[in-house]
């Protein structure tokens, strides 16, 4: 399977947004990102993150919530799809969560990546009003919550009952475009429960961490997929890269001011939490998680709700040569 490619738009969560005071304007930066990615057939999508909280703090800057601005970005653009990285589902009910995915896999003219998860961040959980279950418990709810999903995409008249969720024939009319359902993505690298449901649901996986993180979780997702009789290949196996592309010879320290300002951070400090690195640089890195199994690159590119220029950079001096 040839490698695709996604980008991240600015939509507040990681301080990407904090130049623009108008909310308007802000909302409309964000939109002109996707936009532009949707002119640029090497992008394959557009993704956005399901935090109300900024990081690494929790600030009162903007963040934009996931799933209104899913909406309205698949009816700004045309071709892209849109996507979450992805939706908590502690936070919506899942009945509703699959209704909400329907409709939008419509307006999308079936461009809709439904991401969905199992939530970590614990002070989002509390300040909104959900508590933080332990993890046994939301891996479990996340369990019957990707089984309802499923069930509303696929049956006229589902049922289930189970600890957390239960739904009794709802009707979900209009299911999608997509068939045999909207496109699942299920991110997280648990052996025993999230690969698990990813073997047995879903189009897509996402998993984090290093080259050997990946190849070990992968090598996981090929047992599972064996044990349920799932194909392998079928599943697209992604992974998120968070970059900053210099120019040959250009200094970093100096390259990266703007973008570490926000935090805060010295060089060292942004290093930990984005690649950075010349275009052969940052392709030698994204190889290695190909060699790893990954086949789908999900980048997140700072400042470029201010600046373009790395958008297209990126499209023209990396992708064409990674694969």
């Amino acid at each position: 399977m040839a490698v695709r490619f996604g980008v991240f738009v600015p939509q507040g969560w990681r301080m990407d947004l904090m130049e623009i005071r108008d909310p308007v304007e802000q909302y409309e930066a964000m939109t002109r990102v996707a936009k532009a990615a949707d002119a640029l057939p090497a992008y394959d999508s557009i993704w956005v993150y399901d935090h109300f909280h900024t990081v690494p703090s929790p600030t009162m800057e903007t963040t934009f919530e996931a799933w209104t601005i899913t909406a309205g970005l698949a009816r700004d653009t045309q071709r892209v799809n849109v996507g979450q990285m992805v939706t908590c589902l502690g936070y919506r009910n899942p009945a509703l969560l699959a209704k909400m995915a329907s409709t939008v896999d419509v307006m999308s003219h079936g461009r809709l990546y439904c991401g969905i998860g199992a939530g970590w961040y614990e002070h989002e959980w509390r300040a909104y009003g959900y508590g933080f279950p332990e993890t046994r418990d939301r891996m479990r709810a996340f369990r019957e919550a990707t089984q309802i999903m499923v069930k509303m995409w696929t049956e006229d008249a589902p049922e289930f009952t189970g600890e957390y969720h239960s739904i009794h024939k709802p009707i979900n009319e209009p299911k999608g475009v997509r068939k045999p359902h909207p496109s699942l993505w299920i991110g997280g690298s648990g052996e025993q429960v999230t690969l698990k449901l990813v073997a047995k649901y879903a189009d897509a996986c996402n998993i984090g961490g290093s080259p050997d993180d990946i190849r070990q979780k992968l090598a996981v997702l090929r047992k599972h997929c064996d044990t349920v009789g799932r194909d392998y290949d079928s599943i697209i196996k992604s992974t998120n890269v968070p970059l900053f592309l210099l120019r040959p010879g250009e200094d970093p320290e100096k390259a990266t001011e703007k973008a570490r300002a926000p935090y805060g951070f010295d060089l060292a400090e942004f290093r930990n939490m984005v690649r950075v690195g010349t275009p052969d640089e940052i392709i030698a890195q994204l190889q290695a998680r190909i060699e790893a199994g990954a086949d789908y690159i999900n980048v997140n590119l700072p400042r470029i709700a201010y600046d373009h220029e790395m958008l297209h950079r990126f499209a023209e001096e990396v992708i064409p040569h990674v694969g």
